[in-house]
């Protein structure tokens, strides 16, 4: 892969690929594409179309100058969503609500939904939006994906089950990152239990790991 990156000859069928399907109509691919994470923390937080117009190449030279600098060792956050299409999804009734990102303390500059993906859409499209209800919402991130995946004794309040608990304030919460500063906590959560055991009190991690990953069936 670093070998073709690096050939003159591939970069062109790289760039007839990207000109011919990838790219809009206002040509502006690169300035939608954000370097999260590199191995060496280089030029993380800036666009590709920035690197390119530093380098004095084009943009996918600049695409294939990052990868082979750092081995493939690049994470990206792309902007590439609408809005409406968003909330239009996520008031459908099939939509489950989860969320996904590479470990924190890799360093960079990670996507926030990393940390404030679920009071986002408690604060954000619940209260302020109101694309979906409260219990609506709660059932996408709970009971919907619990029963979809196979995960036994998961997703509901009732006896038996694992007591997998957040105490939040629906009027306050919301998520508190964004894209230039990720690493911030929520606003308006109490405490979180899991498996029964108080792990964040008061927006502070108590030291415990209850934890476990899940099988589906």
């Amino acid at each position: 892969m670093l070998a073709r990156l690096d050939d003159h000859d591939q970069r062109a069928l790289i760039r007839r690929a990207f000109h011919g399907r990838a790219e809009r109509g206002d040509g502006s691919w690169a300035s939608r594409v954000v370097i999260a994470s590199t191995a060496s923390h280089r030029n993380e937080g800036r666009t590709l179309a920035d690197i390119a117009a530093e380098s004095g190449g084009d943009d996918v030279d600049a695409l294939c100058d990052v990868l082979v600098s750092e081995r493939l060792r690049v994470s990206m956050i792309h902007f590439s969503m609408c809005e409406a299409d968003v909330e239009a999804v996520l008031a459908h009734p099939v939509t489950m609500i989860g969320s996904d990102g590479l470990p924190p303390g890799v360093g960079g500059r990670p996507h926030p939904r990393l940390f404030g993906t679920f009071p986002r859409v408690l604060g954000r499209y619940v209260r302020d939006k109101k694309v979906m209800s409260l219990s609506e919402a709660l059932a996408k991130m709970t009971s919907l994906p619990a029963d979809a995946f196979g995960l036994d004794k998961r997703g509901r309040i009732r006896p038996g089950e694992v007591a997998d608990l957040v105490c939040f304030d629906p009027d306050r919460v919301i998520d508190g990152g964004d894209y230039t500063s990720a690493a911030h906590d929520p606003v308006g959560i109490s405490w979180v239990m899991q498996a029964g055991e108080l792990v964040v009190q008061e927006g502070r991690w108590l030291g415990r790991r209850r934890g476990e990953r899940l099988t589906p069936r």
